[in-house]
């Protein structure tokens, strides 16, 4: 298992980096996100990431509704220049996306932590993901297994609610969904 974690660059000879230049980095397996000019380069996931995202998806297709649609990375999220960002899974209205990305706050964004990412996903994209509106942010750690659900109130994030095991985590927004963590790993 890696014990490494996200690597952040701060800027390259002008100080920060633009899409452009994210964008033309290799396809290389890992994952090139921005955050107010940042470069930050994750490792591809591991299995059992990989795991908790395909289990996952299904349990969230059945229930989207037709004016939404559901995403899996790689699907650029870019609300602001210098920011881009793929969340694991997002959900979307159909209406707000462009044939390259998503250029507001999802309805939802949810991220699967690893050891690479667990840090960043809990700190930084977090307040990313606050910051731009995103109405709902969830973590999912395969390893415990949990789900841990923020949603926005007056522009903030509030405390999380934290599902485990077997236990049911519900929700109403952005759509009714009912999921056990113990079955995303």
């Amino acid at each position: 298992m890696s014990t490494m974690s996200a690597l952040i660059h701060h800027g390259n000879e002008t100080g920060i980096f633009t899409r452009e230049q994210r964008d033309a980095l290799p396809d290389d397996g890992n994952r090139y996100e921005l955050v107010d000019g940042m470069l930050i380069v994750t490792p591809a996931p591991l299995i059992r990431h990989q795991r908790a995202v395909t289990r996952l998806i299904p349990k969230l297709a059945g229930q989207v509704p037709p004016q939404f649609e559901l995403l899996c990375a790689p699907c650029d999220v870019s609300p602001q220049p210098g920011t881009v960002v793929q969340p694991d899974v997002l959900i979307a209205r159909v209406s707000d996306l462009t044939e390259r990305d998503l250029p507001t706050a999802p309805l939802l964004a949810i991220e699967v932590l690893s050891p690479t990412t667990q840090r960043y996903d809990l700190t930084l994209k977090r307040a990313v993901y606050e910051e731009m509106g995103c109405p709902a942010y969830w973590v999912v750690d395969p390893t415990i297994p949990s789900i841990r659900a923020w949603h926005l109130e007056n522009g903030r994030y509030g405390e999380p609610v934290v599902t485990t095991g077997f236990d049911t985590f519900a929700v109403t927004t952005p759509f009714p969904l009912r999921i056990r963590p113990a079955d995303l790993t």
